[in-house]
């Protein structure tokens, strides 16, 4: 009962960090194919697949919540039945493996020497549970952002994240709690 029609696919170009992740995390030790419409704007690949009821692309979670009127979100099937892109499907790691978490990298030799730095840091920090829904992205779970502040204070280098598969892992328990993650000292 499928129709005859072709499926015109549409996703993120090759200098996008998305189109790196599926790669990986889909594909594996594959090429992606290049017979698709291929965007480093998100929108144009929202209005592709909006136009045409035949279309099937991928793009960030941000750019479907926007569009969520006019698009319909494929459910993933991680191995424990099929799942659809929410907050908490991000978070709880059950949308995989179409979720990853974005960081930003600070010199341990940085913090150590500039005071602005570390403000603008912990600025960061302390407001990112609240400007990343803004710009639409997924919050992590504020006990993350209290591991991320005191990383900082202690000036703690290093992502628990190196060289450790994420997908399909709720972010919270992925952290290695085994670190020394106490308050400075006053």
């Amino acid at each position: 009962s499928w129709p005859a029609n072709e499926i015109e696919l549409y996703g993120p170009g090759t200098d996008s960090g998305t189109f790196d992740y599926f790669v990986e995390e889909v594909l594996g030790e594959g090429d992606s194919r290049s017979d698709y419409t291929a965007s480093e704007d998100d929108n144009i690949l929202v209005v592709g697949v909006q136009n045409d009821v035949d279309a099937l692309g991928y793009f960030g979670l941000a750019y479907y919540a926007e569009n969520s009127a006019t698009l319909r979100a494929a459910a993933i099937d991680g191995g424990d039945g099929p799942v659809l892109p929410t907050d908490e499907t991000v978070n709880n790691g059950t949308y995989t493996p179409f979720s990853r978490p974005l960081f930003i990298y600070v010199r341990k030799d940085a913090l150590e020497a500039d005071e602005a730095l570390v403000s603008f840091v912990n600025y960061y920090i302390q407001n990112a549970p609240t400007i990343v829904p803004e710009v639409g992205y997924v919050a992590l779970p504020e006990e993350i952002y209290g591991i991320a502040s005191r990383l900082v204070a202690n000036v703690e280098a290093g992502t628990v994240f190196q060289n450790e598969d994420i997908a399909g892992r709720d972010l919270v328990d992925i952290l290695d709690m085994s670190r020394t993650l106490e308050a400075p000292a006053e």
